[in-house]
């Protein structure tokens, strides 16, 4: 009797009775608005229906002059029962969201890369307010490739692999990668200020810390490489969470290879190329959903690599050795990369922007 009183109380005080409620974030790459995969606006369609996410992430949403394949997209969802909002209409970067934005915005933008803007999009989910970020980084100066004998600039052989941590990242630096991120650190702070849960997804175009550490240092052809890349380690030194190396520590048993996705659709049609380093071992998790929550009772379900069940090495489509890390839609992928699907959980109702019960 005195817990059913209790709820009572607890209703009739204005606070919500504890629901437990998630949110299924999906992130993907669409490879020049699908047109290098026949078929695939049709497989995108498809692949984002099945996954039901409430948030979808995407960047390389245009190409030339068709603007409107994410506005496509989200109509025939709306066809087939699954309404979405669409945020950034006509741009590379967008979002979709099944809640209704109370805002969308052009941020973090780093002077000489207008292009690379951030997305923001502000609402409310089960009475928990959010702040998402959809990007798209500088994919110039792609430095990861030095330690495999490649240039991240020309995209050609050099003559050793270049492994010293200290002139990496000083070539890395050469792009506005880290820029973009101060400026998201930056801007995301009034966020959390203002007690919203931030969550941050896209094709980073550089790899994790987290990834290029001493165990993985024979691996992949890092050569003995161990990097503190930058966004990463910005970010988790201002409290952001990588969801994937949260639900899966080990960069090893674990590795959540995003690009080169071993699209064997996109290699039959040969519009264009799957690797830029043909004879390298190139693979890598570029591709991230990242998030800070002032709320103790958000946290991670699940995280997940959605795509082909294969990578390429070496300019040769490769099965991945363990299948079952890996979400295979059955549908025609349309990307040169693969997604991230995560799942959070929290209890709705219990929050406010000052404290917690």
């Amino acid at each position: 009797m005195k817990k059913i009183i209790l709820i009572c109380v607890l209703c009739l005080s204005g606070i919500v009775c504890p629901a437990r409620s998630s949110l299924k974030v999906f992130q993907l790459n669409l490879w020049n608005a699908t047109t290098n995969v026949p078929g695939s606006e049709a497989g995108t369609v498809a692949i984002l229906k099945d996954i039901d996410a409430d948030v979808v992430l995407l960047c390389e949403a245009t190409t030339g002059k068709d603007t409107s394949l994410v506005r496509r997209i989200a109509d025939s969802l709306s066809a087939c029962g699954q309404h979405y909002y669409l945020s950034g209409a006509g741009h590379p970067v967008c979002m979709l969201t099944k809640a209704k934005p109370e805002k969308s915005e052009w941020t973090c933008i780093v002077p000489g890369n207008e292009e690379r803007a951030i997305l923001k999009v502000t609402l409310d989910i089960d009475a928990m307010p959010f702040a998402v970020y959809s990007a798209h980084l500088d994919h110039r100066n792609y430095q990861c490739y030095l330690p495999r004998g490649y240039s991240g600039s020309s995209w050609k052989r050099i003559d050793c692999p270049v492994t010293d941590e200290t002139s990496i990242l000083e070539a890395n630096r050469k792009s506005y990668r880290d820029e973009s991120i101060k400026a998201f650190i930056e801007e995301s702070a009034e966020d959390i200020a203002d007690g919203r849960t931030v969550i941050l997804g896209g094709d980073f175009n550089e790899p994790s810390h987290l990834d290029w550490v001493e165990s993985t240092s024979g691996l992949r052809d890092h050569n003995g490489a161990t990097v503190r890349w930058d966004c990463s380690s910005m970010l988790e030194e201002a409290g952001f969470t990588d969801t994937y190396r949260e639900k899966h520590p080990d960069p090893v048993s674990w590795p959540g290879i995003t690009y080169p996705a071993g699209n064997t659709d996109a290699k039959e049609a040969g519009l264009n190329r799957l690797t830029w380093a043909p004879e390298a071992d190139e693979r890598d998790r570029i591709d991230f959903i990242y998030y800070h929550s002032p709320f103790s009772s958000f946290s991670v379900r699940s995280a997940t690599i959605v795509g082909p069940a294969a990578t390429v090495i070496r300019d040769m489509i490769v099965k991945d050795k363990r299948q079952d890390q890996v979400l295979v839609p059955d549908a025609i992928w349309p990307s040169d990369h693969r997604g991230n699907l995560v799942i959070f959980s929290f209890k709705a109702g219990l929050q406010s922007k000052n404290n917690q019960i």
